[in-house]
């Protein structure tokens, strides 16, 4: 089936097959992925046959499983990023997660920033108006798919009757 890339389908929200933001969003299940020039099928429609070694294999393993000293790595580079950016913690917790929105980000990336920004003193009330400030720049709609994410990772449950798959 075209739309059916292990196991998931094109549209879904936290789809890992995206459009870039010029051309708008997830693509739907009805729409072909779009042809290069030369005639060959768009590169992210099959998953990649690389040839991966051991330790790279062992590293994206760990990430995926929250293994705690792969996760360490992360943080420390975390850390260099945030001293050159010459923010505080605070607003850089707070840019990342405006970042996040803009490029609509999978899901696990809002749990672990909102957490960041908490503990680095930025209240729930803060990340709303990140949410507010960045709407007419990356878009009502990207503001919107986001706020299930971030009501997650801020512990709240999703109101009733939504469609938050």
């Amino acid at each position: 089936m075209m739309g059916d890339v292990a196991g998931a389908e094109y549209g879904k929200p936290g789809q890992w097959l995206r459009d870039d933001s010029i051309r708008g969003g997830l693509r739907g299940a009805s729409q072909p992925p779009p042809q290069a020039n030369h005639g060959e099928e768009y590169a992210m429609t099959t998953p990649a046959k690389a040839d991966v070694d051991d330790a790279t294999k062992d590293a994206l393993t760990g990430l995926a499983l929250g293994d705690v000293e792969v996760l360490e790595q992360a943080l420390q580079l975390r850390e260099a990023w945030q001293e050159r950016s010459g923010l505080d913690a605070r607003a850089f917790s707070l840019v990342k997660i405006a970042a996040l929105i803009a490029v609509d980000a999978p899901p696990a990336s809002y749990l672990w920033q909102v957490s960041n920004a908490l503990d680095a003193g930025a209240t729930p009330n803060e990340i709303l108006g990140v949410m507010r400030a960045i709407a007419p720049q990356v878009g009502g709609p990207r503001v919107v798919a986001a706020a299930p994410e971030i009501m997650v990772a801020l512990g709240l449950s999703l109101p009733p009757g939504g469609d938050f798959d």
